[in-house]
């Protein structure tokens, strides 16, 4: 029953994420760090998303601006490396917390705010995508943010989606290879790794399906859903808030 339940959400979550244009990490994580301590969270997360972004790119390498690819992507990989080697220091309840505030904020805004963009600046674009890197690499999302940045540029749908797959595809692959090599992924977790690749695949193509039909207010009650997840998960974290203020 494990397995289904886990295979069920990483399908919901790369189908939400394929539609959202920012990838299936902001779903992901919120859904898994209820089951799995944050450490395994991290690991399956980056490693789903090399197979995610492995599959958007078949499926939409033809709608990918390669120009933005570069302004955002160095910055992006060089600080989720950066991100992702943090973790091995600092205290994960630390994560947590940032990853709690992340949550709350991003659906607000999203929600209050959805027509808000970014300037579409070669500055912007580095500075955001360094954000980004270094958010998916401390606590497993950052795409979200390189979804308001790369929604700045007014892109066609299914280019949103292939660019964002193109930056996203080395930002996890090197996350992914700290994450592993500093003994996250456990090996009982290996048999997992199968549901992910299919799950990656078959989400991509549902939600390609899916862009060419209206399901905006399908995305914003997902959006709400994330929200709660972030305040829950600072609720859990509660005492260790109250210790950094005393």
């Amino acid at each position: 029953m494990e397995f289904v339940i886990f295979f069920l959400l990483t399908l919901f979550a790369e189908i939400l994420g394929t539609i959202g244009g920012f990838g299936s990490s902001l779903f992901f994580v919120s859904f898994l760090q209820f089951l799995y301590d944050f450490q395994t969270v991290l690991a399956l997360t980056g490693i789903l998303h090399v197979f995610s972004n492995s599959a958007k790119l078949i499926l939409f390498w033809k709608t990918i601006d390669w120009k933005l690819v570069l302004w955002l992507g160095v910055s992006s990989v060089v600080l989720a490396i950066g991100g992702a080697i943090l973790t091995r220091y600092v205290e994960f309840e630390y994560a947590k917390i940032l990853l709690g505030i992340f949550l709350i904020v991003f659906p607000i805004w999203m929600l209050a705010r959805p027509k808000d963009q970014v300037k579409p600046t070669v500055a912007n674009s580095i500075v955001g995508g360094g954000i980004a890197g270094f958010l998916a690499g401390f606590i497993g999302t950052g795409g979200a943010i390189r979804g308001l940045i790369l929604a700045a540029f007014n892109l066609e749908k299914n280019f949103l989606v292939g660019t964002s797959a193109a930056i996203d595809f080395g930002v996890d692959l090197s996350r992914s290879i700290i994450y592993v090599d500093s003994g996250f992924l456990r090996p009982t977790y290996i048999a997992y790794i199968p549901m992910l690749i299919i799950g990656a695949f078959l989400g991509s193509y549902i939600g390609k399906v899916l862009l060419k039909k209206s399901v905006r207010r399908i995305f914003e009650n997902h959006l709400s859903f994330v929200l709660l997840v972030g305040i829950s998960l600072l609720v859990k974290e509660a005492d260790v808030i109250a210790a950094i203020f005393v």
